[in-house]
């Protein structure tokens, strides 16, 4: 670890948000030298990747797929430190079970010869053959824009385009640039199962299949690549995270909401609490999305991201019961009988849709233990984000909640439902834990071929104040967020002349400035 000579005042940057992005930040800022206070409102770690009790202890109540392991394989090297060392992983057989009315179920492996061996079974050996090449054009365009977008500070149309231009030939036809993901599934499969299942990815980004780019193809890349279970939970990465941060010096305030983030002059310089406590900085990271800082909190220009941009949002249930009937994986979708119309219900109509596809996790069936009895549940049902406009009442929510499970009992499942209204969040509580968003889980959603190039990068117009979290580049998920949190400690650490006039810190490994 490098430190500041001791006759210079240390450096001090206030984080604002203990998600997985500011975790990651925090952490090597701190390695680097600089004294780091992190604020947040919650409770504990972690952001959105949060738990809530059950009679079988804590469910993961956010992400539930860790998947790009080499992200944080490099971030914890970047701090002289190994991922396994602090957390235990199962790598997973199973990717996810696929269930649709009427047809087999479809279990997709890390094993790729498996895949296709299941995919010959559920629809033929030629679907089996353009799932295989469907994989490799998806590995393809992974492998070409992982470098130039997802780990580069901020990229450009052109920047993109410089760094892909030596393989133009046979990335140009493998994009399809005018074509939706839809609309390229739909020319990459036969069997309409297939499509859906793959066009499926866009929501993990928050958007519709319909209105995303063809470029989401090679979300299936990422996760063919490898998915893994986490000992404790998805949680537990947080808690990791905090604990290498806390030995090397970082203070974590929780409970601590801001009001507003203070600036002098052009620059800012700290942060005011509800409660009215100032606390200077030198530095301030907001790691929330970015829509917040149209709410005043913040002294930069920023417009309220509008509701027909905002990513989705969710109805999740977490609790626990007993299983009957269907044998589960750990990651499990029942899927609609109509994909466009469910998609022009959320996006067009701002509306939930008559027949949702339902993500169900299993938590405890991850390989770790014997699922029996009493068992950790998450189901998310995807909605619209105006959380900020409109709240469910009772009516609606029973209303909901049998239409979901009278879904999983159709199928062969048997769950009791949870009585306790505390097991589900909605929209209007997403809007309320992660202002300025409406609910809305991802920041922006895909829409359209440029969006990922409209994500606010690390450095603002406001000297001193940065940026990093899933609304910003290079966008949602966990290690999309991770790599959002370096993008922004590897700025602040770069811009240390202006930022820390005279102190000397140290720059972590791996990761580029711009």
């Amino acid at each position: 670890m490098t430190r500041a000579h001791p006759s210079l005042r240390t450096p001090r940057v206030a984080v604002i948000g203990a998600g997985i992005s500011g975790l990651a930040a925090a952490l090597e800022l701190a390695h680097a030298g600089i004294d780091v206070l992190v604020l947040d409102k919650a409770g504990g770690p972690g952001g959105k990747m949060r738990t809530l009790p059950s009679a079988a202890g804590p469910v993961d109540a956010g992400p539930t797929v860790f998947t790009m392991k080499p992200v944080f394989d490099d971030l914890f090297a970047s701090v002289d430190e190994s991922l396994e060392a602090h957390l235990t992983l199962h790598p997973a057989d199973i990717l996810a079970r696929h269930h649709w009315r009427g047809h087999p179920l479809l279990d997709l492996f890390v094993d790729l010869e498996q895949s296709i061996e299941a995919v010959r079974a559920f629809a033929g050996p030629y679907e089996a053959q353009r799932f295989a090449a469907f994989t490799a054009r998806a590995n393809l365009l992974f492998d070409a824009f992982e470098e130039p977008v997802m780990r580069a500070p901020a990229p450009s149309p052109l920047s993109v385009s410089q760094a892909i231009l030596s393989d133009a030939l046979r990335l140009a036809p493998a994009m399809a640039p005018l074509s939706t993901l839809w609309q390229a599934l739909g020319r990459s499969f036969k069997s309409p199962q297939l499509r859906q299942l793959f066009a499926r990815y866009a929501t993990y980004v928050g958007g519709s299949p319909l209105l995303s780019p063809a470029l989401l193809m090679l979300v299936w890349a990422s996760e063919q690549r490898g998915v893994w279970h986490i000992e404790g939970g998805m949680h537990a990465l947080a808690q990791a995270l905090e604990r290498l941060a806390t030995a090397r010096g970082v203070i974590f305030r929780y409970g601590a909401e801001i009001a507003r983030i203070k600036h002098t002059g052009a620059r800012a310089s700290g942060v005011v609490l509800m409660n009215g406590e100032r606390i200077e900085a030198d530095a301030i990271l907001f790691n929330g999305d970015p829509a917040a800082l149209a709410g005043g909190i913040a002294p930069v220009a920023a417009s309220p991201t509008p509701r027909r941009a905002r990513s989705l949002s969710a109805w999740v249930w977490t609790f626990a019961a007993a299983p009957r009937g269907l044998d589960l994986s750990q990651h499990s979708v029942f899927f609609s009988d109509n994909y466009p119309a469910e998609f022009h219900a959320l996006f067009k109509h701002r509306a939930l849709p008559a027949d949702p596809t339902l993500y169900l996790c299993a938590q405890d069936r991850d390989g770790s233990r014997p699922a029996e009895g009493q068992e950790r549940f998450q189901i998310i049902m995807n909605a619209p984000a105006d959380g900020d406009i409109t709240a469910p009442g009772d009516s609606e929510v029973q209303q909901w909640q049998s239409t979901v499970f009278t879904r999983f009992r159709d199928a062969g499942l048997h769950l009791d439902p949870p009585t306790d209204r505390a097991a589900l969040t909605t929209p209007d509580q997403f809007s309320s834990l992660f202002p300025g968003t409406g609910g809305a889980l991802y920041g922006i959603n895909p829409h359209g071929a440029m969006r990922t190039f409209s994500r606010p990068t690390a450095r603002t117009r406001v000297k001193g104040l940065y940026l990093c979290g899933g609304g910003c580049h290079p966008g949602p998920g966990v290690p999309m967020a991770a790599l959002s949190g370096r993008h922004a400690a590897a700025a602040i650490i770069a811009d240390r002349a202006s930022i820390f006039p005279s102190i000397q810190v140290a720059m972590p490994g791996g990761i580029s400035t711009g």
